[in-house]
Protein backbone atom coordinates (compact mmCIF):
# COMPACT_ATOMS: atom_id res chain seq x y z
CA UNK A 1 0.00 0.00 0.00
CA UNK A 2 1.43 3.60 -1.07
CA UNK A 3 2.18 6.17 1.47
CA UNK A 4 -0.43 8.56 0.24
CA UNK A 5 -2.66 6.06 0.51
CA UNK A 6 -2.05 5.13 4.00
CA UNK A 7 -2.31 8.95 4.50
CA UNK A 8 -6.16 9.00 2.92
CA UNK A 9 -6.86 6.35 5.37
CA UNK A 10 -5.61 7.82 8.73
CA UNK A 11 -7.30 11.05 6.97
CA UNK A 12 -10.58 9.28 6.91
CA UNK A 13 -10.14 8.67 10.69
CA UNK A 14 -9.80 12.34 11.43
CA UNK A 15 -11.77 14.36 8.96
CA UNK A 16 -15.89 14.19 8.13
CA UNK A 17 -14.43 14.70 5.07
CA UNK A 18 -11.18 13.26 3.58
CA UNK A 19 -8.85 12.92 0.38
CA UNK A 20 -7.58 10.26 -1.50
CA UNK A 21 -4.65 11.44 -1.86
CA UNK A 22 -1.65 13.65 -0.40
CA UNK A 23 -2.53 16.44 -2.75
CA UNK A 24 -0.14 19.67 -3.13
CA UNK A 25 -0.05 22.72 -4.77
CA UNK A 26 -3.26 24.61 -4.92
CA UNK A 27 -5.71 21.76 -4.27
CA UNK A 28 -4.50 21.13 -1.14
CA UNK A 29 -6.29 23.11 1.18
CA UNK A 30 -9.59 21.91 -1.05
CA UNK A 31 -8.90 18.61 -1.95
CA UNK A 32 -8.36 17.59 2.18
CA UNK A 33 -12.02 18.17 2.53
CA UNK A 34 -13.45 15.84 -0.37
CA UNK A 35 -15.09 12.13 1.01
CA UNK A 36 -13.43 9.27 -0.55
CA UNK A 37 -14.16 7.22 -2.54
CA UNK A 38 -16.77 10.42 -3.12
CA UNK A 39 -20.06 9.06 -3.87
CA UNK A 40 -21.69 11.06 -6.05
CA UNK A 41 -25.28 10.75 -6.65
CA UNK A 42 -25.69 12.16 -9.97
CA UNK A 43 -29.16 14.36 -10.48
CA UNK A 44 -29.98 12.25 -7.34
CA UNK A 45 -30.63 8.99 -6.95
CA UNK A 46 -32.14 8.76 -10.55
CA UNK A 47 -31.78 5.04 -11.36
CA UNK A 48 -34.79 4.52 -8.89
CA UNK A 49 -36.79 8.23 -9.21
CA UNK A 50 -36.95 10.98 -12.04
CA UNK A 51 -33.43 12.87 -12.32
CA UNK A 52 -33.59 16.23 -10.72
CA UNK A 53 -36.49 15.98 -8.60
CA UNK A 54 -37.46 15.92 -5.28
CA UNK A 55 -37.98 12.20 -4.92
CA UNK A 56 -34.24 11.30 -6.41
CA UNK A 57 -32.28 14.18 -4.16
CA UNK A 58 -34.20 13.14 -0.67
CA UNK A 59 -33.31 9.69 -2.15
CA UNK A 60 -30.08 9.99 -2.40
CA UNK A 61 -29.52 12.00 0.50
CA UNK A 62 -31.24 8.83 2.85
CA UNK A 63 -28.47 6.48 1.07
CA UNK A 64 -25.89 8.70 2.89
CA UNK A 65 -25.05 10.10 -0.44
CA UNK A 66 -21.43 12.38 -0.10
CA UNK A 67 -22.58 14.86 -2.62
CA UNK A 68 -26.33 15.33 -4.47
CA UNK A 69 -24.78 16.64 -8.40
CA UNK A 70 -26.69 18.87 -10.19
CA UNK A 71 -27.13 20.85 -13.49
CA UNK A 72 -27.67 24.68 -13.15
CA UNK A 73 -29.49 26.59 -15.35
CA UNK A 74 -31.19 29.71 -15.19
CA UNK A 75 -35.24 30.78 -15.92
CA UNK A 76 -35.61 33.93 -17.89
CA UNK A 77 -36.27 35.98 -14.62
CA UNK A 78 -33.37 35.23 -13.19
CA UNK A 79 -33.80 31.78 -11.09
CA UNK A 80 -31.39 29.31 -10.72
CA UNK A 81 -32.69 25.43 -11.71
CA UNK A 82 -31.75 22.04 -11.79
CA UNK A 83 -31.90 20.45 -15.15
CA UNK A 84 -29.57 18.73 -17.36
CA UNK A 85 -30.71 18.73 -21.15
CA UNK A 86 -30.87 21.92 -23.24
CA UNK A 87 -34.20 21.59 -23.28
CA UNK A 88 -37.30 19.93 -21.61
CA UNK A 89 -39.03 17.81 -24.37
CA UNK A 90 -37.21 14.10 -22.73
CA UNK A 91 -37.96 14.68 -19.16
CA UNK A 92 -41.78 17.07 -18.64
CA UNK A 93 -45.07 17.63 -20.50
CA UNK A 94 -43.71 20.77 -22.31
CA UNK A 95 -45.08 19.75 -25.47
CA UNK A 96 -48.58 19.16 -24.31
CA UNK A 97 -48.34 22.23 -22.03
CA UNK A 98 -46.47 24.89 -24.46
CA UNK A 99 -46.23 23.07 -27.68
CA UNK A 100 -45.48 25.88 -29.64
CA UNK A 101 -42.20 26.03 -27.62
CA UNK A 102 -41.20 22.71 -26.66
CA UNK A 103 -37.85 22.91 -28.53
CA UNK A 104 -36.92 26.43 -26.30
CA UNK A 105 -34.42 26.46 -23.87
CA UNK A 106 -34.78 26.55 -19.79
CA UNK A 107 -33.83 30.77 -21.02
CA UNK A 108 -37.31 31.02 -23.00
CA UNK A 109 -39.76 30.25 -19.68
CA UNK A 110 -40.03 32.30 -16.56
CA UNK A 111 -40.00 29.78 -13.51
CA UNK A 112 -44.15 29.90 -12.59
CA UNK A 113 -44.12 28.74 -16.51
CA UNK A 114 -41.23 25.72 -15.53
CA UNK A 115 -43.43 25.04 -12.15
CA UNK A 116 -46.39 23.61 -13.98
CA UNK A 117 -44.61 21.19 -15.45
CA UNK A 118 -44.59 17.29 -15.24
CA UNK A 119 -41.13 16.14 -14.62
CA UNK A 120 -42.09 13.00 -13.21
CA UNK A 121 -44.29 11.12 -15.47
CA UNK A 122 -42.03 10.78 -18.14
CA UNK A 123 -39.96 8.68 -16.18
CA UNK A 124 -42.86 6.00 -15.35
CA UNK A 125 -43.64 5.60 -18.58
CA UNK A 126 -40.07 4.88 -19.42
CA UNK A 127 -38.92 2.70 -16.57
CA UNK A 128 -42.41 0.92 -15.93
CA UNK A 129 -40.32 -1.79 -13.05
CA UNK A 130 -40.05 1.60 -11.29
CA UNK A 131 -42.91 3.84 -11.61
CA UNK A 132 -44.48 5.11 -9.04
CA UNK A 133 -47.60 7.01 -8.58
CA UNK A 134 -46.28 10.17 -6.76
CA UNK A 135 -43.76 10.41 -9.23
CA UNK A 136 -46.67 12.13 -11.69
CA UNK A 137 -46.60 15.61 -11.44
CA UNK A 138 -43.22 16.21 -9.62
CA UNK A 139 -41.51 20.03 -10.74
CA UNK A 140 -38.50 21.38 -11.86
CA UNK A 141 -36.56 22.53 -8.53
CA UNK A 142 -34.89 25.60 -7.87
CA UNK A 143 -31.64 25.84 -6.22
CA UNK A 144 -32.94 26.94 -2.99
CA UNK A 145 -35.12 23.78 -2.71
CA UNK A 146 -32.08 21.40 -3.45
CA UNK A 147 -30.55 23.15 -0.75
CA UNK A 148 -33.71 22.92 1.27
CA UNK A 149 -33.30 18.91 0.53
CA UNK A 150 -30.19 18.42 1.73
CA UNK A 151 -30.56 20.39 4.49
CA UNK A 152 -33.90 18.32 5.85
CA UNK A 153 -32.39 14.76 7.63
CA UNK A 154 -29.32 16.74 9.94
CA UNK A 155 -28.54 13.27 10.30
CA UNK A 156 -27.89 13.12 6.71
CA UNK A 157 -26.56 16.21 4.93
CA UNK A 158 -24.73 15.54 1.87
CA UNK A 159 -22.57 18.28 0.01
CA UNK A 160 -24.08 19.98 -3.30
CA UNK A 161 -21.59 18.99 -6.83
CA UNK A 162 -22.60 21.72 -8.97
CA UNK A 163 -22.10 22.07 -12.56
CA UNK A 164 -22.13 24.90 -14.39
CA UNK A 165 -24.25 23.47 -17.50
CA UNK A 166 -23.77 25.73 -20.74
CA UNK A 167 -22.30 28.98 -18.99
CA UNK A 168 -22.34 30.51 -22.20
CA UNK A 169 -26.14 30.29 -22.41
CA UNK A 170 -26.20 32.05 -19.14
CA UNK A 171 -23.79 35.09 -18.52
CA UNK A 172 -22.57 35.86 -15.12
CA UNK A 173 -24.87 32.44 -13.69
CA UNK A 174 -21.02 31.88 -11.83
CA UNK A 175 -21.89 35.02 -9.36
CA UNK A 176 -25.65 34.13 -9.61
CA UNK A 177 -24.21 30.81 -7.53
CA UNK A 178 -21.87 32.83 -5.60
CA UNK A 179 -24.51 34.90 -3.90
CA UNK A 180 -27.43 31.63 -3.47
CA UNK A 181 -24.82 29.53 -2.08
CA UNK A 182 -23.48 32.86 0.32
CA UNK A 183 -26.52 33.62 1.15
CA UNK A 184 -27.67 29.88 2.54
CA UNK A 185 -24.24 29.84 4.79
CA UNK A 186 -22.88 26.71 1.96
CA UNK A 187 -19.74 28.48 1.35
CA UNK A 188 -18.87 28.37 5.29
CA UNK A 189 -17.92 24.61 5.26
CA UNK A 190 -14.63 23.33 3.49
CA UNK A 191 -15.57 20.69 1.12
CA UNK A 192 -19.42 20.94 1.07
CA UNK A 193 -19.73 22.64 -2.07
CA UNK A 194 -17.84 21.39 -5.44
CA UNK A 195 -18.09 22.72 -8.15
CA UNK A 196 -17.42 21.15 -12.03
CA UNK A 197 -17.84 22.62 -15.56
CA UNK A 198 -16.33 21.16 -18.78
CA UNK A 199 -15.75 24.78 -19.67
CA UNK A 200 -12.42 26.09 -18.89
CA UNK A 201 -13.40 29.88 -19.01
CA UNK A 202 -16.37 29.13 -16.20
CA UNK A 203 -13.95 27.54 -14.38
CA UNK A 204 -12.26 30.36 -14.43
CA UNK A 205 -14.70 32.52 -13.38
CA UNK A 206 -15.97 30.11 -10.76
CA UNK A 207 -12.20 30.26 -9.53
CA UNK A 208 -11.96 34.12 -9.60
CA UNK A 209 -15.16 34.44 -7.44
CA UNK A 210 -15.13 31.41 -5.14
CA UNK A 211 -11.57 30.60 -4.73
CA UNK A 212 -11.98 28.58 -1.38
CA UNK A 213 -14.64 26.34 -3.04
CA UNK A 214 -13.31 22.63 -4.70
CA UNK A 215 -13.66 22.79 -8.32
CA UNK A 216 -13.28 19.87 -10.84
CA UNK A 217 -12.59 20.30 -14.49
CA UNK A 218 -14.72 17.86 -16.57
CA UNK A 219 -13.03 16.15 -19.52
CA UNK A 220 -14.50 14.84 -22.60
CA UNK A 221 -12.81 13.41 -25.88
CA UNK A 222 -13.58 15.40 -28.92
CA UNK A 223 -13.73 18.73 -30.89
CA UNK A 224 -13.17 21.31 -28.97
CA UNK A 225 -11.96 19.09 -25.82
CA UNK A 226 -9.49 16.52 -25.47
CA UNK A 227 -8.15 15.61 -29.12
CA UNK A 228 -8.88 11.95 -30.00
CA UNK A 229 -6.06 10.41 -32.25
CA UNK A 230 -9.25 9.37 -34.50
CA UNK A 231 -10.68 12.23 -36.24
CA UNK A 232 -13.57 10.86 -37.47
CA UNK A 233 -16.82 11.18 -34.94
CA UNK A 234 -19.48 8.66 -34.61
CA UNK A 235 -21.78 9.96 -37.24
CA UNK A 236 -19.22 9.87 -40.06
CA UNK A 237 -18.18 6.31 -39.22
CA UNK A 238 -21.83 5.19 -39.98
CA UNK A 239 -21.08 2.65 -37.35
CA UNK A 240 -24.66 1.81 -35.13
CA UNK A 241 -23.01 0.92 -31.68
CA UNK A 242 -22.06 4.42 -30.22
CA UNK A 243 -21.03 3.23 -27.10
CA UNK A 244 -18.23 0.48 -28.83
CA UNK A 245 -17.35 3.50 -31.36
CA UNK A 246 -16.64 5.44 -27.88
CA UNK A 247 -14.54 2.60 -26.15
CA UNK A 248 -12.21 2.68 -29.08
CA UNK A 249 -11.43 5.76 -29.06
CA UNK A 250 -8.16 8.00 -27.40
CA UNK A 251 -6.58 10.80 -26.59
CA UNK A 252 -4.06 11.77 -29.71
CA UNK A 253 -1.09 10.86 -27.11
CA UNK A 254 0.17 11.28 -23.32
CA UNK A 255 0.95 15.05 -23.72
CA UNK A 256 -2.82 15.22 -25.06
CA UNK A 257 -3.98 14.58 -21.85
CA UNK A 258 -2.01 15.88 -19.82
CA UNK A 259 -2.41 19.23 -21.74
CA UNK A 260 -5.56 19.39 -20.36
CA UNK A 261 -4.75 18.45 -16.55
CA UNK A 262 -2.72 21.43 -16.84
CA UNK A 263 -5.63 23.42 -17.88
CA UNK A 264 -7.68 22.06 -14.65
CA UNK A 265 -4.61 23.21 -12.51
CA UNK A 266 -4.12 26.16 -13.84
CA UNK A 267 -7.76 27.57 -13.67
CA UNK A 268 -7.79 26.65 -10.41
CA UNK A 269 -9.22 23.01 -10.16
CA UNK A 270 -8.30 20.29 -7.47
CA UNK A 271 -9.60 17.62 -9.63
CA UNK A 272 -10.94 16.31 -13.17
CA UNK A 273 -14.00 14.38 -13.78
CA UNK A 274 -12.96 11.44 -16.25
CA UNK A 275 -15.91 9.74 -18.70
CA UNK A 276 -15.41 5.52 -18.44
CA UNK A 277 -16.11 3.29 -21.19
CA UNK A 278 -18.82 0.81 -19.42
CA UNK A 279 -18.34 -2.61 -19.47
CA UNK A 280 -22.07 -3.34 -20.43
CA UNK A 281 -21.79 -0.45 -23.04
CA UNK A 282 -24.99 1.68 -23.08
CA UNK A 283 -25.86 5.62 -23.26
CA UNK A 284 -23.97 6.15 -20.36
CA UNK A 285 -20.50 4.42 -21.95
CA UNK A 286 -18.06 6.94 -23.25
CA UNK A 287 -14.43 7.22 -24.16
CA UNK A 288 -12.15 5.64 -21.50
CA UNK A 289 -10.14 8.44 -19.66
CA UNK A 290 -9.79 6.42 -16.21
CA UNK A 291 -7.35 4.56 -17.17
CA UNK A 292 -4.57 3.84 -14.47
CA UNK A 293 -1.71 5.52 -16.43
CA UNK A 294 -4.22 8.74 -16.89
CA UNK A 295 -5.38 8.43 -13.27
CA UNK A 296 -1.17 8.28 -12.34
CA UNK A 297 -0.76 10.80 -14.42
CA UNK A 298 -3.70 13.35 -12.75
CA UNK A 299 -2.28 11.96 -9.44
CA UNK A 300 0.89 13.24 -9.96
CA UNK A 301 -0.10 16.54 -10.99
CA UNK A 302 -2.27 16.77 -7.74
CA UNK A 303 -5.29 16.17 -8.96
CA UNK A 304 -8.31 14.15 -7.83
CA UNK A 305 -10.09 12.09 -10.81
CA UNK A 306 -13.94 11.50 -9.96
CA UNK A 307 -15.46 8.90 -12.83
CA UNK A 308 -18.70 9.38 -14.73
CA UNK A 309 -21.12 7.30 -14.79
CA UNK A 310 -20.84 3.96 -13.15
CA UNK A 311 -23.88 2.53 -11.92
CA UNK A 312 -22.17 -1.28 -11.60
CA UNK A 313 -20.40 -2.86 -9.35
CA UNK A 314 -18.15 -4.45 -12.76
CA UNK A 315 -17.63 -1.30 -13.24
CA UNK A 316 -17.32 0.32 -9.82
CA UNK A 317 -14.40 -2.27 -9.43
CA UNK A 318 -12.69 -1.12 -12.79
CA UNK A 319 -12.83 2.19 -11.90
CA UNK A 320 -11.70 2.55 -8.37
CA UNK A 321 -8.76 -0.19 -9.27
CA UNK A 322 -7.51 1.89 -11.44
CA UNK A 323 -7.37 4.53 -8.91
CA UNK A 324 -10.21 7.35 -9.44
CA UNK A 325 -11.43 8.68 -5.92
CA UNK A 326 -14.81 9.24 -6.06
CA UNK A 327 -17.95 8.00 -8.70
CA UNK A 328 -20.98 9.94 -10.12
CA UNK A 329 -23.50 7.42 -10.35
CA UNK A 330 -27.30 6.94 -11.04
CA UNK A 331 -27.09 4.32 -8.43
CA UNK A 332 -26.17 6.13 -4.85
CA UNK A 333 -27.02 2.87 -2.51
CA UNK A 334 -26.01 0.10 -4.87
CA UNK A 335 -22.03 2.19 -4.80
CA UNK A 336 -22.83 2.23 -0.55
CA UNK A 337 -23.34 -1.24 -0.69
CA UNK A 338 -20.56 -2.01 -2.72
CA UNK A 339 -18.22 -0.01 -0.67
CA UNK A 340 -19.46 -1.52 2.43
CA UNK A 341 -21.32 1.32 3.92
CA UNK A 342 -24.15 0.63 6.15
CA UNK A 343 -27.57 1.85 5.20
CA UNK A 344 -30.47 2.27 7.09
CA UNK A 345 -33.04 0.81 4.56
CA UNK A 346 -33.13 -0.76 1.17
CA UNK A 347 -34.23 2.27 -1.55
CA UNK A 348 -38.08 0.88 -2.02
CA UNK A 349 -38.86 1.50 1.94
CA UNK A 350 -37.17 4.44 1.96
CA UNK A 351 -39.26 6.10 -0.99
CA UNK A 352 -42.29 5.25 1.07
CA UNK A 353 -41.12 6.40 4.03
CA UNK A 354 -40.71 9.47 1.98
CA UNK A 355 -44.32 10.04 0.78
CA UNK A 356 -43.58 8.21 -2.52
Amino acid sequence: MSIHRIAAIMSAVLLPWATAQAIDGPGLAAAQHIAYPAVIAHRGASFDAPESTAAAYALARELGADYLELDLQRSSDGALVALHDSNLLRTSDVAQRFPERKDRPVSAFTLAELKTLDMGTWFNQAYPARARLAYAGLQILTLDEVLDIAEANPQRVPGLYIETKAPKLFPGIEQDLHDRLKARGWLDMPGRVVLQTFDRDSLALLHSIMPQVPKTLLLWLGKGYVEPAEAQTFAESGETDRAAFLARQHPKDNAEFERWLDYAKAGGAMGVGASVALTGGGDQSYANLVQPSMIRNAHDKGLLVHAYTVDLPVDFQKVLTAGADGIFTNRSGELQRFLGRSLPQDEAPILESLGY
